[in-house]
């Protein structure tokens, strides 16, 4: 006689299982671990770009953070340089980063020492047209859009929220300045939060202002770029002087706080102060040697900024 087929039904059961759950993260999956894309725009004559994170954490609308690389970076560079793209995924906001194209943004300085500034290019009418197709995609919250960027990207958010206070709730640029020639029409017609992180041992964009090192033109002092969004924004009243916490003893850097209040429309303006901190960001790499950049403030990190931004919408008059 031949053997009986043994039926085993349990095989079939668990298949089927595996099957549907398979299934199911292969549904989750693009939520749960979101890519950045890079999207192409059409601006004038130029085809620029920028990459963009939106988490499956961001609501309808979103908050926004747009983060600007630094001079001689790029946008893919500064999107591994920080650490936005988890903090959005925790808090529920979308991050873009900006590709100057040319590796270095018009920042209003003027002069010639590099193609953007050159060709005198339209970077403020890109970052404006970037906001308004990136609203197009997943609707962003108008009242919370924020500008950050180190050194050329952090002059280029001061120039951004300058002439356009109206699309911008806060910024917070790190280890950069105002220019000398923005400085001289610098007129923003509405309140910006501002947060300024600026190393007192930057050798390439110094504290105290003057040139920038390699010949890339001049800033004012750091106290003088305070003191003219503080008139801007019509800020009263005495500053509040603490200091952070000093995490990393081992660092050679200490974080002084200055926090203006009593700015129009609840707005505010704030100084880290990186006494012994170089051209670095917040607990980031040290990329060139102490002896060229100066050293890395680790007392503090992305998150920081975050929560800076996070309390400071953009309020009615």
């Amino acid at each position: 006689m031949g053997r009986l087929p043994i039926r085993r039904p349990w095989r079939s059961e668990m298949s089927t299982e595996r099957v549907l759950c398979l299934f199911g993260l292969l549904l989750i999956a693009p939520a749960v671990h979101a890519k950045t894309v890079v999207r192409k725009i059409q601006v004038g004559a130029l085809e620029r770009s920028y990459r963009l994170f939106v988490p499956a954490s961001a609501p309808k609308p979103a908050p926004l953070v747009l983060a600007l690389h630094g001079g001689g970076s790029n946008s893919r560079q500064m999107e591994r340089s920080c650490r936005f793209n988890a903090l959005a995924r925790k808090e529920g906001f979308i991050v873009v980063y900006p590709e100057s194209g040319s590796k270095h943004w018009n920042d209003g300085r003027g002069g010639d020492f590099d193609s953007a500034h050159r060709e005198n290019r339209d970077d403020v009418g890109f970052l404006e047209a970037l906001l308004k197709a990136v609203d197009k995609e997943h609707p962003v919250d108008r009242n919370r859009v924020y500008f950050t960027g180190i050194s050329n990207g952090g002059f280029m958010s001061h120039a951004f929220a300058a002439a356009h206070p109206d699309k911008v709730a806060a910024i917070a640029p790190v280890v950069a300045g105002i220019g000398v020639q923005l400085a001289k029409s610098f007129a923003p017609k509405e309140p910006v939060s501002v947060l300024v992180i600026q190393g007192t041992e930057d050798r390439l964009v110094p504290y105290n202002g003057g040139p920038i090192a390699r010949g890339r033109g001049a800033l004012v002092p750091t106290d003088e770029a305070l003191a003219l969004w503080r008139k801007a924004i019509g800020c009263s009243g005495e500053p509040k002087v603490d200091r952070l916490p000093d995490k990393d003893p081992k660092d050679g850097c200490s974080v002084v706080r200055t926090v203006w209040s009593g700015c129009r429309n609840k707005t505010e303006v704030v100084l880290l102060k990186l006494v012994g901190g170089g051209h670095t960001w917040p607990d980031g790499k040290q990329y060139l040697p102490k002896r060229i950049i100066g050293g890395v403030c680790r007392d503090f990190d992305d998150s920081l900024i975050w929560e800076f931004f996070k309390t400071h919408p953009k309020a009615a008059p």
